[in-house]
């Protein structure tokens, strides 16, 4: 089982425009609502990869009821099982304005969560995480979680033997690294703190992947955009570069990637196989209009495109 965990947990609305005039009207074409955040994303993909999954997180008010009724109600992904914990704030929203080629984003901070309900849910996650092989950290976490979450949580899964993939940033991330989870998976532009300046080329990017592995993580990842990514792993280093350029809403790419490495480390397979088949579902996440879908066969199409180049 993988174990996923979405603290800031929302509901996810894609507005679909023609184009994005600060200070104008816009007519919607298009509009999706559902269950979302980052933790949310990675278990959709991964049950579309035939994984059995739990995914775990904090959902509080009439939004979080919606999340959990959203979760609930889901069709063809046979294996998701929800497990929330209640809280007393409101549970998020989060916009995306897809236009063109483009995306623009807004995420609400997350609702106040008390000391007394991080305890319940530290709870949980331990009874949860026992059974899990691996266990996927991403995302944000709303006010009150402590900066040490994912360190904490990191720390209980390799006492359940559990392997661990972190996808976050700042403090979250930095000091989740202390603990040596088996992947860190930032984007270029969360890892610009790490640099202390943005990571715009392939070597920024290898740079901070090193710095990643330096800090305790086994592996780093540093993705890239449509570029592709760099990875880091013990003994060789990797440039993931993809064959072909899809078009689409990139807003869950990165979630599909992390689904699609918790995936390839569940089955065991090598480095090369393993990013290949990655850099395959995330570029195929693109093309799906909301985030947290791929194309399957797209995916497969693309796999054999993927350049994965030892740097």
């Amino acid at each position: 089982m993988i174990l996923t965990v979405c603290l800031n947990i929302a509901i996810d609305t894609t507005y679909t425009v023609p184009g994005l005039v600060p200070g104008s009207s816009h007519r919607v074409a298009t509009v999706g609502a559902r269950a979302g955040g980052k933790g949310v994303n990675v278990a959709r993909v991964l049950t579309s990869l035939g994984q059995d999954v739990v995914l775990t997180g904090l959902a509080g008010g009439s939004t979080g009821a919606q999340v959990a009724a959203d979760l609930a109600g889901l069709t063809g992904l046979a294996g998701l099982t929800a497990e929330l914990v209640p809280i007393a704030g409101e549970s998020r929203r989060t916009m995306a304005v897809v236009h063109g080629a483009e995306v623009t984003v807004f995420n609400e901070a997350g609702p106040l969560v008390t000391a007394e309900e991080w305890r319940a849910f530290l709870e949980s996650y331990a009874g949860l995480v026992a059974a899990a092989g691996v266990v996927v950290l991403s995302g944000s976490v709303p006010p009150g979680i402590p900066a040490s979450a994912y360190a904490e949580l990191t720390g209980t899964a390799h006492t359940a033997g559990a392997a661990v993939i972190i996808d976050a940033e700042g403090e979250l991330l930095h000091e989740a690294l202390a603990q040596g989870p088996e992947i860190a998976k930032p984007n270029a532009n969360e890892v610009a703190t790490l640099l202390g300046r943005p990571a715009r080329t392939t070597d920024d990017a290898t740079e901070a992947a090193e710095l990643l592995v330096k800090h305790g993580a086994k592996t780093a990842i540093v993705s890239q955009g449509a570029e592709g990514f760099v990875a880091v792993t013990p003994g060789k280093s990797y440039a993931v570069r993809p064959g072909r350029l899809v078009h689409g809403n990139p807003t869950g790419a990165g979630d599909a990637l992390a689904a699609a490495l918790a995936d390839g480390l569940t089955k065991g397979q090598d480095w090369p196989e393993l990013l290949r088949n990655a850099a395959a579902v995330a570029a195929a996440a693109v093309a799906a209009p909301l985030a947290g879908d791929f194309d399957a066969r797209l995916a497969a199409e693309l796999r054999n495109t993927i350049q994965v180049e030892e740097v």
